[in-house]
């Protein structure tokens, strides 16, 4: 897969379709690759005219790490945190967003819709606020303004999401505690069978592992605190997916957004947990492919 220089660092990231056509930006979730998206979902939205980006986010996959790989930092920093204290995140998701934005500028893309899911939605709303000239739409899947009156996560899914990770030399280790991970957080309607939740996580595990990663994403999460202030500078055209089911994101949150951002529409799926299941790739690719193709068309 190529890589391009962006805000300073290396960002591996995948395209499909054809380079004239409009281009779709998937932002993936905390701490995950780009080769999570399924395959599926890609070449669906490439059947609807689009050129489908994605890309490792910075410490995650083939992209640049930013960081010393010793944990102790990202561990005494969460301690901080649920203790009440304040933390300095290696970096923000505000950080984050020029990261994507670097990515459209070095691929000379001057607009996109874009698509987030879980801390990539977080990523997205930044985006749609402080760059609308670059955001042509915006597809916010599973994920929250950050609002701390929002209901919490139940505590098993939370704390599946926080375990530590086993270390990289017992790969099976690390599957066995990602497969467990989907379990818990994953959509009870759509469930994957033992052998296809196998494959999609050796996927990952054998491209990249890098836990201290995923912990400093967790704290870009936990600085950024709300972005209550930034959903009203949102004006171009959102929709909103959530799952009815999700136990880690509850509901509520996408209902929050979809009544904050203007003009905003919802689309709640039963069933639906926090995961990328291959059931959920035939809903998810008509939502988007139609939301995008709705705004390209002149309004009359």
């Amino acid at each position: 897969m190529p890589s391009v220089m962006s805000n300073g660092i290396r960002l591996e990231y995948a395209e499909s379709g054809r380079s004239a056509d409009p281009v779709i930006l998937l932002i993936m979730g905390l701490g995950t690759q780009l080769v999570a998206w399924p395959d599926s979902l890609c070449e669906g939205l490439v059947g609807f005219g689009f050129r489908v980006l994605r890309f490792d986010h910075r410490d995650v996959g083939l992209s640049s790490k930013a960081g010393s790989d010793d944990p102790e930092a990202v561990v005494a920093a969460l301690g901080s945190f649920f203790t009440g204290r304040p933390i300095t995140p290696p970096y923000t998701l505000h950080d984050m967003a020029a990261d994507a934005l670097g990515l459209l500028d070095a691929l000379a893309v001057d607009r996109a819709h874009v698509v987030g899911i879980s801390m990539g939605g977080m990523i997205a709303q930044i985006m749609a606020a402080e760059h609308p000239d670059r955001v042509s739409s915006l597809t916010l899947i599973m994920t929250s303004s950050g609002n701390p009156k929002l209901p919490p996560g139940k505590p098993e899914a939370v704390g599946a999401t926080l375990a530590p990770r086993p270390d990289a030399s017992d790969r099976e280790a690390v599957i066995a505690h990602t497969m467990n991970t989907y379990r818990i957080i994953g959509s009870p309607g759509f469930r994957m069978t033992d052998d296809a939740l196998r494959a999609w996580v050796e996927r990952s595990a054998d491209r990249a592992y890098y836990p201290v990663g995923v912990g400093r994403h967790v704290l870009a999460v936990l600085a950024g605190g709300d972005r209550l202030n930034l959903l009203a500078k949102i004006r171009c055209p959102t929709h909103v997916i959530h799952g009815v089911d999700d136990p880690l994101i509850p509901c509520e949150a996408g209902k929050e957004l979809a009544e904050l951002i203007n003009g905003a529409t919802l689309q709640l799926v039963p069933g639906m947990g926090h995961d990328l299941a291959e059931g959920l790739m035939p809903i998810w690719v008509d939502a988007i492919g139609d939301h995008c193709v709705s705004c390209a068309k002149p309004v009359t």
